[in-house]
């Protein structure tokens, strides 16, 4: 994958729609009307579904309008194709929400790629059940709040965790091994935006020490998978997932650390490609666009 320009002049149009004859030639005969010059243009038309998904990445000139006026002059085509779409401004970095439980491992990830830059995002809060990590989100200056789950307070802390997002313009939330299952409910109000990684194997192994299982049972494969949530546990629209090959000479202890740096890579990547809005939903799964 080729770095995303990063003139503030750039923006990206995302598109949804129903396959057609006549949608790439609006959507570019628009932008070159508006002397907007198109550096990257990704398409896929899914026969399945027959939904047609597009995302260009395209610079503004002298002659071009701004991000309000572009807007509100698509708004004709999207009609007439009953289109999905935004237009989003890269150089704006993404206000992700992240929740943990103990293990520090992604966070820690998390932190240092938005530290160097990789990671365009605001780290609104860092949510917790514990409070086990607050000095690592607070050394970094970042807002850390303790929600503490029991079966009676459960509802009560997940309409908490909805309103901060309200009150913190949060795009996205990050599981970063949150271990607590969030209910039906949110996890309905959360689609598309919630973002969670767990350990995956073939068999998958689920329960305490995961990776003890897999040793037991002779892996030569283990893995981590980064999805969108869903009330289907693990089993939510998958965005990246990171494989390495493992054989009889990995214990457990070896296949932990193994699997600590596959769930950050998977995480990461999947983060990464969120935010640069290269993410579409389509159905239970996703179109991810990784050329530009």
């Amino acid at each position: 994958m080729t770095t995303m320009p990063e003139e503030k002049n750039t923006l990206i149009l995302n598109v949804t729609c129903r396959a057609g004859t006549g949608v790439v030639a609006a959507i570019s005969g628009y932008l070159a009307d508006n002397d907007c010059y198109i550096c990257a243009l990704e398409q896929f038309d899914d026969e399945s579904t027959n939904k047609f998904f597009l995302r260009a990445v395209f610079r503004l000139q002298a002659g071009s309008p701004d991000i309000a006026t572009l807007k509100s002059g698509f708004f004709g085509i999207a009609e007439k194709f009953s289109m999905q779409w935004n237009i989003f401004d890269p150089s704006v970095p993404a206000k992700v929400l992240i929740m943990v439980s103990k293990f520090d491992h992604c966070l820690d990830d998390l932190l240092y790629r938005r530290r160097n830059g990789e990671l365009n995002m605001e780290i609104t809060t860092v949510v917790s059940n514990h409070q086990d990590l607050r000095p690592m989100v607070e050394r970094e200056g970042i807002r850390f709040i303790h929600l503490p789950i029991t079966k009676d307070t459960k509802a009560q802390q997940e309409e908490r965790l909805l309103e901060i997002i309200e009150e913190t313009g949060t795009e996205l939330v990050v599981l970063a091994r949150y271990m607590q299952v969030l209910s039906n409910d949110l996890s309905m109000q959360l689609a598309g935006r919630c973002i969670n990684i767990h350990h995956s194997f073939l068999p998958g192994f689920k329960g305490a020490k995961p990776y003890h299982q897999a040793y037991d049972r002779g892996v030569k494969v283990i893995g981590a998978t980064a999805h969108y949530v869903t009330s289907d546990l693990d089993e939510g629209p998958i965005i990246e997932q990171i494989l390495t090959r493992v054989d009889h000479n990995y214990k457990p202890e070896n296949l932990v650390r193994v699997g600590r740096d596959n769930e950050c890579m998977a995480l990461a990547k999947a983060v990464k490609y969120h935010i640069e809005r290269r993410v579409f939903l389509d159905g239970n799964k996703t179109v991810v666009f990784l050329g530009s």
